[in-house]
């Protein structure tokens, strides 16, 4: 009798682990297996949620068969109390585990809204946008100068605890014209005392938290620019008439200013360098402008015929070489191609129309070409 007793006994407990394994299997397949969600959607966790009400979130949105199994699974990897409030995208088909890395991993929300303040070469905006979960697109919500009166609900989207900030830097800009913008930025707090040396901030994209300090978002823009700088410089390409990285930055600067078609700036890098080695002036009208502006702001007209003759370091129709700095921030690829230039014959350019340019051998070949730019431009004038 107590054999069967004990022997029945056993069998259940066998058939007990049987179906607790069965069912550990599942769970740990429900919870690491492609998830049921159909199309991307935009979780948002509040400040101080727990792993219960972004459970009931998920469930209710169909992202996940079993909030109790995404709670468990929390638990389990001891998650459940990492959680990062913010708005993060969650793809078709995220698995539990992978939804659960996305929302306690931290860093920056990869959903909801972002506030961009764009410093460009003419003008700084802001532009509010949010992430579309379906497309995977910015769509835009609101835009304004920095110099008008902000729309009033943007006053509620800054205001929010998640929404995303950051500062842009167009290739092109002076130092002047973004210290005088990030001055202007109310976002920000803190004084920025002195201004960079030329060219020394890296036309990029910065994520920033609302009151940071100026002083430090200048400086991590420098050290970016010093970065890059120096990695290509390392990689430069052999017998350039370039002797450092500061006249890399400067000539840099000059091919930054002449074009903003990409598959160019090595061509135009190369005239340069064909003139530097001839040696022949590089007459750029860039820096003669940045002589009359000293890089606040823009000219707003074109040069007259005595600021082309007047004798100023940066006239390089009068001095020979590089003026003595660079004359813009320039971005990467500028200071890439700078660093390592086509192989071409040409010694002038001049725009085509198109936003481009038309290259030449000789004098006689660009002064057809700047006949005909000038062609298109009284046409242009005259409609």
């Amino acid at each position: 009798m107590g054999r069967h007793i004990a022997a029945n006994a056993l069998t259940l407990i066998i058939v007990g682990l049987v179906l607790l394994g069965g069912f550990l299997g599942w769970a740990q397949k429900q919870f690491t297996g492609p998830g049921p969600l159909e199309t991307a959607m935009c979780l948002r966790v509040e400040r101080g949620a727990n792993i219960a009400a972004v459970s009931r979130s998920l469930e209710a949105e169909g992202a996940i068969v079993s909030g109790t199994l995404f709670r468990v699974g929390a638990n389990y990897t001891e998650k459940a109390d990492q959680l990062r409030f913010g708005s993060y995208l969650i793809q078709p088909g995220s698995s539990m585990e992978e939804i659960l890395d996305v929302v306690t991993r931290g860093g920056q929300s990869t959903c909801g809204t972002e506030v961009n303040f764009r410093i460009g070469v003419t003008r700084a905006d802001t532009i509010v946008r949010e992430l579309d979960p379906a497309t995977n697109r910015y769509v835009e919500r609101l835009s304004f100068d920095w110099e008008t009166e902000p729309p009033a609900e943007f006053a509620a989207i800054a205001a929010e605890p998640d929404t995303r900030f950051r500062v842009t830097v167009a290739e092109g800009t002076t130092v002047w014209q973004v210290v005088e913008a990030l001055r202007r930025a109310d976002f920000l707090s803190g004084e920025i005392t002195e201004l960079p040396p030329e060219g020394s901030l890296a036309p990029d994209s910065y994520e920033i938290r609302p009151g940071a300090d100026r002083a430090a978002l200048v400086a991590e823009m420098r050290d970016r620019q010093t970065r890059i700088l120096d990695t290509l410089w390392q990689g430069r390409a052999e017998g350039l008439p370039i002797s450092t990285p500061e006249e890399a930055m400067i000539l840099a600067s000059i091919i930054e200013k002449e074009t903003s078609v990409p598959d160019e700036r090595r061509q135009v890098a190369s005239v340069f360098v064909n003139r530097l080695r001839m040696p022949m002036r590089l007459q750029t009208d860039p820096t003669v402008i940045y002589g009359i502006t000293l890089g606040q702001g823009t000219l707003g007209r074109g040069l007259r015929q005595s600021e082309l003759r007047a004798a100023t370091p940066y006239n390089t129709y009068v001095i020979d070489g590089l003026p003595p700095t660079p004359i813009a921030n320039p971005g990467r690829a500028s200071i890439a191609a700078a660093l390592d230039p086509d192989d071409t014959p040409y010694l002038y350019f001049v725009a085509d129309g198109t936003g481009g340019h038309a290259f030449a051998t000789n004098l006689a070949d660009h002064n057809a070409n700047v006949a005909r730019w000038r062609q298109i431009e009284a046409e242009r004038r005259s409609q």
